[in-house]
């Protein structure tokens, strides 16, 4: 495996220069910023994430402003205690695409960030959780979150801006070069591997996962 300075620089040789690349590198919020998020806007990145998983993202981008007045700002309580009179009430509005297993998942994903309440909170739990066990938050999306396996979960912390990779089909391309796994990392050995080999560019480079991500991908 390639020490992340060498990585660095092959990704900086295709994109300008060293300059340049950090041009195109972004930082993950801070933790503090990260805890004082608030539950809605957590949930709306987790269902605006979930709805365009399989879909045409600008088309849930410019319908956003309606899924926002259609499911009450995404206020966690609202959501999460929504009744068949309001779910048989989404799946008529045209304001927003009208998928009833997705819709599902709203109200499904403001219970888990309720019980989230009790163990400090959605932006401590999901903000805070340590970068060095960052497939075990995932893991943990994936078993209590509803459709947060996957893409999914890795997406939603990413635009939520807490420190994140994304196994993209190009980082996925730099990992297997690296002899870190052998094909996408789906199992949890694999993912496991995946986590190590980014603890270690973590610790070589002290930049955050969010960083040495997108240098993986740029990198080819």
């Amino acid at each position: 495996m390639h020490h992340f300075d060498e990585i660095f620089v092959m990704a900086a040789n295709r994109h300008g220069g060293p300059d340049a690349l950090n041009e195109k590198l972004s930082k993950p919020k801070s933790l503090a910023e990260l805890a004082e998020m608030p539950e809605d806007r957590w949930l709306s990145i987790i269902t605006k994430t979930i709805f365009q998983a399989g879909f045409n993202w600008k088309v849930i981008e410019n319908k956003w402003d309606g899924f926002e007045i259609a499911f009450d700002g995404f206020d966690v309580g609202r959501c999460a205690l929504m009744d068949d009179e309001k779910f048989d009430a989404l799946l008529q509005d045209t304001s927003i695409v009208r998928n009833g297993t997705k819709i599902a998942t709203v109200r499904d994903n403001a219970a888990f960030l309720l019980e989230l309440r009790n163990e400090g909170g959605a932006g401590q739990v999901l903000g805070g959780w340590p970068s060095e066990d960052y497939v075990g938050l995932l893991a943990m999306l994936a078993k209590r979150g509803s459709r947060l396996g996957g893409a999914s979960a890795q997406y939603a912390m990413r635009f939520a801006g807490r420190d994140s990779f994304i196994l993209s089909q190009d980082v996925t391309a730099r990992l297997i070069a690296e002899g870190v796994v052998d094909k996408p990392a789906t199992s949890k050995k694999a993912m496991a591997a995946v986590q190590e080999a980014f603890n270690t560019w973590m610790d070589q480079s002290g930049r955050s996962m969010t960083e040495i991500s997108r240098v993986l991908a740029m990198s080819l």
